[in-house]
């Protein structure tokens, strides 16, 4: 049986639990990379099955939910959000004076191309600044610095894939995984430049990421504290309560996980400010 790269395909020894796409392929094994979770795996080429469409649609259809009850909870929450912004902004008497806002500015990092593009797409329609810049992982330490300097944003979204493998080392050995020693430099990296934790927010790490490192290195939430596998918009989502959350109320963590697609095992971190700034009076542009 014949695989090409990019190509869909799960794994029969799992049980076909996820969906894979072949990132690369060599003579006896392959690169997988999940399609909607942020996993790294490597497969026997004859474990690999190729995914029929029908499947595929069942699969995508069953995605596609989950990720609209999630934007649904997320819209619920932020009208809530604005209504208690309203109420404070106008000392809680209605009147037509009108208020702005600064919003914060997101920077994502992304080792996957096609993650990025999704999350980008999310930001968007929840109404975000974001600048996307696709780094491969072991990259990430060495450029953090200058997008930083550059990009001046509020928020550091740091992700891509990541795994655990008990064949290289204990739970607690950095080592045995993947990816999560090149966030946690990139994280360093960041906090050398902005060492605050309220002014520089931080979410770091993917699938089964070493949780405790990465939060010791300066993150304020992160993955994954139980190592099981995190979906590739749930960082959006954290960002996102960040973001919309006033500078003057503290986010608890339950609060900015709840509306995740993955939740507390998959998630962590500590409590945080919001990032939100309000003003008025609002000005219309003058024709």
């Amino acid at each position: 049986m014949s695989f090409i790269t990019g190509e869909l395909v799960t794994r029969k020894s799992y049980q076909h639990d996820l969906l894979f796409r072949i990132e690369s392929l060599g003579n006896d094994f392959a690169i997988l990379h999940g399609e909607d979770i942020r996993l790294e795996a490597d497969a026997p080429i004859d474990d690999l099955v190729h995914v029929k469409e029908r499947d595929l649609e069942k699969r995508r259809k069953k995605g596609k939910e989950q990720e609209e009850f999630s934007y649904r909870l997320f819209r619920q929450d932020y009208q809530l959000m604005k209504e208690k912004r309203d109420y404070q902004s106008t000392g809680g008497y209605q009147h037509t004076t009108r208020y702005f806002q600064l919003p914060a500015k997101v920077l994502h990092i992304d080792g996957d191309q096609t993650y990025l593009r999704k999350c980008v797409e999310l930001y968007q329609r929840i109404g975000l600044q974001v600048h996307g810049v696709h780094i491969n992982e072991k990259e990430m330490p060495f450029k953090i610095g200058e997008l930083v300097r550059k990009i001046q944003p509020n928020i550091i979204v740091i992700t891509g894939h990541d795994a655990y493998s008990k064949n290289k080392g204990s739970k607690s050995d950095l080592q045995a995984y993947r990816h999560s020693k090149y966030f946690a430099e990139t994280i360093r990296g960041a906090r050398e430049i902005i060492p605050n934790l309220d002014q520089l927010v931080i979410f770091a790490g993917a699938c089964q990421s070493h949780f405790e490192s990465l939060i010791r290195a300066g993150a304020n939430f992160a993955s994954s504290p139980f190592r099981i596998n995190i979906h590739a918009l749930d960082p959006v989502y954290i960002a996102a309560k960040i973001a919309y959350t006033s500078f003057m109320d503290k986010v608890s963590v339950w609060d900015v996980l709840r509306n995740t697609l993955t939740g507390e095992k998959g998630m962590g971190g500590v409590e945080t400010r919001g990032l939100l700034r309000t003003g008025m009076p609002y000005m219309e542009n003058e024709q």
